[in-house]
């Protein structure tokens, strides 16, 4: 489930703004929610605090004018006055708002003295904390401290603890705190934490509504645009966007009808031209065979009698044969080509030793490579390597993978490498020649191509051989890659599926050599 929300995250337009608004909206609403319930509990809690502050000033005066109107020094009427400002200090309700009274000895007691501590509705004096006292014993005027009230019957409120000295004749300095209830003013703030909790995620609500609505307006026609360009993928190129409006989504949508008409009519010029071009390539190349056909009786009348004539002559036969062998090849590959180009190439499945192929072909251009003085070095598996596929489209791609290798070798050796997996073979091809520059490697399959286009072709074939190479590859479900460097010579590799159709396994054998099988991959 996370995975595909992770997915329409990634893959839908709507939905990552309206998360990204709703998560910076809940960003900004948490940091202002945070500050204004901490202005707001910061100013209920200073309101309670300057009442509370108050109340206790005027409670220890009262308590202290009564005391000093005591005359003559009488432990029962200071004990009915105690008695009195505990009582009548303290209020109704104290557990809500109300608040309690703690009247506490500030030195030791003595024999001689009477103890008046005392507090009302028997609040244990451990409430009010050890370091209030201090302060309070230490100050002369009023010091407060945030508490909590604790009763007899296990009861606990949140409170305020306001205190200071007070001088009660013949026995000295007590302290006097009025102990005030927060319980009123802490709900307050949990109501109002509550109803900032409700508005922030009702405004998130719809905030994200408001941005779907918005979003959907601008993001429907792109998606409608994108879904028109898939259509162009397969081909439909019927398909345009509706414009209802004149805004700039409108705008949009005409550009891109217009861009769409456009590529339509390219498309269509361009595909009447590759099928004017595909067919005149194979009309000539089918024109051509006639003629052709005859000069090849003729050179070979020629050929065969060349033994009567003139040296120049004779020399001029030997040519016009070996050109007429070339032309015949350039017309079979250009036929080949037009199979490709048309889509009417088809494979001839066998099953077939692959391993036993690549040893006839060594065979078959053995006698080039002595004439080029070039060693072809292929170590059998010396067991059968089963395919199926088209045996003669394999064998032609062998062949002109170890013909060029042969060509550009530079009468360096040749090394043919075979690696199999079990759906997957691969034929590597090195040589140590000429090589090619780097970005040469990508271009080296494309028709008539050189990689100096001002020098004649004076070596190899017709310039179609790696291309039908790679259609042949591919024609399988294959691939053929190539890899070379200047003066270091060229690697081919040949990737094919045990049976034709299938998906290959990955690349068995590495592109870029490892100088280069001697030390293996």
């Amino acid at each position: 489930m996370s995975s595909l929300r992770g997915t329409r995250l990634r893959n839908s337009l709507a939905v990552k703004v309206i998360f990204s608004t709703v998560l910076l909206s809940l960003i900004l609403f948490s940091l202002v929610g945070s500050a204004l319930y901490s202005k707001l509990s910061d100013g209920i809690l200073n309101v309670k605090l300057d009442s509370s502050i108050a109340e206790t000033r005027s409670a220890v005066f009262n308590a202290q004018y009564r005391f000093s109107f005591v005359g003559k020094p009488n432990n029962d009427v200071i004990a009915s006055i105690v008695k009195d400002l505990v009582a009548n200090s303290a209020t109704i309700s104290a557990t809500v708002n109300g608040r309690e009274v703690a009247l506490l000895r500030s030195s030791p007691l003595t024999k001689e003295k009477v103890d008046y501590q005392s507090t009302s509705n028997l609040v244990s004096p451990s409430v009010i904390p050890e370091e209030l006292r201090s302060r309070v014993r230490k100050s002369l005027g009023t010091e407060w401290a945030p508490t909590t009230i604790k009763y007899v019957n296990g009861n606990r409120i949140p409170g305020l603890a306001v205190g200071q000295t007070i001088t009660i004749p013949t026995v000295g300095r007590y302290e006097m705190y009025l102990i005030f209830s927060l319980v009123s003013q802490n709900a307050t703030l949990d109501l109002l934490r509550t109803y900032l909790l409700i508005t922030g995620v009702f405004l998130l609500f719809m905030i994200g509504l408001l941005t779907w609505l918005v979003v959907r307006q601008v993001v429907k026609p792109v998606q409608e645009a994108a879904r028109i360009a898939e259509r162009f993928t397969t081909g439909d190129f019927n398909q345009r966007m509706r414009v209802e409006s004149n805004d700039e989504i409108a705008r949009l949508g005409t550009s891109f009808n217009e861009m769409a008409s456009s590529l339509q009519s390219q498309i269509h010029r361009l595909e009447n031209l590759s099928l004017v071009q595909q067919r005149f390539v194979s009309d000539v190349s089918h024109e051509l065979r006639t003629p052709l056909t005859t000069l090849r009786m003729a050179s070979d009348v020629v050929h065969s009698a060349r033994g009567t004539f003139d040296t120049s002559i004779a020399r001029s036969a030997e040519l016009l044969a070996a050109q007429l062998d070339r032309f015949e090849r350039l017309l079979e590959d250009l036929l080949e080509v037009s199979r490709f180009d048309a889509g009417v190439a088809v494979l001839e499945i066998v099953k077939f030793d692959i391993s036993e192929l690549i040893e006839r072909c060594i065979a078959d251009l053995s006698l080039v490579a002595q004439e080029r003085g070039v060693d072809i070095e292929f170590n059998s598996t010396g067991y059968l390597v089963l395919i199926e596929a088209d045996s003669r489209r394999v064998e032609r791609i062998l062949r002109n993978l170890i013909n060029n290798a042969i060509e550009y070798a530079g009468a360096k050796p040749v090394q043919i490498k075979l690696v199999e997996s079990q759906g997957t073979i691969a034929v590597g091809v090195r040589d140590h020649g000429v090589g090619l520059e780097a970005e040469s490697a990508f271009r080296v399959f494309d028709r008539f191509w050189r990689a100096d286009p001002s020098r004649a072709r004076v070596r190899g074939g017709t310039g179609l051989g790696l291309s039908i190479a790679l259609e042949d590859a591919r024609l399988h479900n294959g691939e053929l890659e190539a890899w070379g460097r200047p003066g270091e010579g060229a690697h081919f590799v040949l990737t094919l599926p045990k049976q034709a159709g299938q998906s290959i396994d990955g690349r068995l054998i590495r592109l870029q050599p490892i100088d280069y099988y001697s030390t293996g991959d």
